[in-house]
């Protein structure tokens, strides 16, 4: 038996534009899905249906979409969805800790932690996408003995990136060697740690006790770099696509690479077996009124589009007027564009209201955004 652990706040901080009302895991990507989407449906395709969703702040749009997890069939007598969050006890004073950390988040739920039974936990952030075979990782994590085995992906890493990251170097047997934590000014070819780790269920628990006991913050500090002469660390190299969002930037890049050549959108969406699953809702087919002109872009069901749509993506319930060009552009859910309106470059949370003959620009690399309920 096999646990899932996903943290769904950790990275909250590096897209505030739009994390400001939602947690991370939360964040609305590729017209209909969200981040934990990804993470939640690795667990399930590898046949991991006891999975806990850690949680400290703004999850009420987490919440609602999750529910019960009917919809990754984790709507279980036994086992299924469990959305931990933060506990307040009687003599916590005007407030909670919060966490800042995988190894703090751990900490904050230590009971349920001590009371795993199955052999091995696999743990994921909810700061990127990818569809990994996570059977893959745990047959290799069982068959070489590790206590931890992080999933990494090479990549050629800027400056600006590396300060972000964790990076590894293995022998040529997988085992971990070296370790940089959020290194300054290194750049080049490396193995970056994805955010998913397999963990042996006794090491885990060691850990959190220690953690417990020392008030240590970071597993990657205080246990990678500290214990790579004890512990095995192994990795598991994952050479599918991925993508890490660090700023508003990477996920408008993102977004916008699913409307290439597909390869993207293949690797993510269309491998076999391993599907991606979000919340199932019963909306209309989108409607397209006479004059409607759309050419290379994702539109979700539930859409009115009276105008023109090129090179963006429309989440469920979007409204385009007429004589509206619509150019380059995220529009989350129920977005509602007038008449005469022209938008370039441009990300609009939920609920936004934009008025007849209002011209709004960014850049591909500064991307204008629009809050939640906004009116323009």
């Amino acid at each position: 038996m096999i646990d899932g652990i996903i943290f769904s706040n950790l990275h909250d901080d590096v897209i505030p534009e739009l994390t400001k009302e939602r947690t991370m895991a939360s964040l609305p990507f590729g017209c209909r899905y969200r981040l934990i989407d990804f993470p939640l449906s690795n667990m399930v395709n590898s046949g991991i249906n006891n999975v806990y969703v850690v949680t400290q702040r703004n999850y009420q749009s987490l919440t609602d979409h999750l529910g019960s997890g009917k919809d990754w069939d984790l709507a279980r007598r036994s086992g299924g969805l469990k959305i931990m969050t933060p506990y307040i006890s009687a003599f916590a004073g005007n407030g909670i800790a919060r966490f800042n950390s995988r190894l703090e988040a751990l900490k904050s739920i230590s009971n349920a932690i001590f009371n795993m039974t199955s052999d091995y936990v696999v743990l994921a952030d909810c700061d990127g996408i990818c569809n990994i075979n996570l059977n893959d990782m745990i047959a290799q994590h069982e068959r070489t003995g590790a206590d931890i085995t992080i999933a990494v992906k090479r990549m050629n890493v800027t400056p600006e990136r590396a300060e972000r990251a964790v990076l590894l170097q293995s022998d040529e047997n997988g085992r971990v060697t070296e370790v940089w934590v959020r290194p300054s000014r290194m750049s080049g070819s490396y193995d970056v740690n994805i955010n998913i780790w397999v963990i042996s269920r006794r090491y885990l628990q060691s850990m959190v006790h220690e953690g417990l006991a020392r008030n240590l913050t970071s597993m990657s500090r205080d246990f990678l770099c500290r214990n790579l002469g004890f512990a095995k660390y192994m990795i598991y190299r994952y050479e599918g696509y991925y993508a890490c969002f660090t700023s508003l930037q990477d996920y408008y890049a993102s977004s916008m690479g699913l409307l290439g050549n597909g390869e993207a959108r293949n690797s993510i969406f269309k491998v076999k077996n391993r599907p991606i699953i979000t919340k199932v809702r019963n909306s209309t087919p989108t409607k397209y009124n006479e004059g409607a002109v759309v050419k290379n872009s994702l539109i979700a069901d539930g859409c009115v589009i009276e105008g023109t749509v090129k090179n963006s993506i429309l989440f469920r319930g979007v409204k385009v007027g007429k004589n509206t060009v619509i150019e380059n552009s995220i529009l989350f859910q129920d977005t509602y564009t007038g008449n005469n309106v022209t938008l370039n470059c441009v990300i609009t949370d939920k609920n936004v209201v934009i008025r007849d003959y209002r011209n709004l620009s960014g850049y591909s690399t500064m991307p204008f955004c629009i809050g939640k309920s906004k009116m323009v």
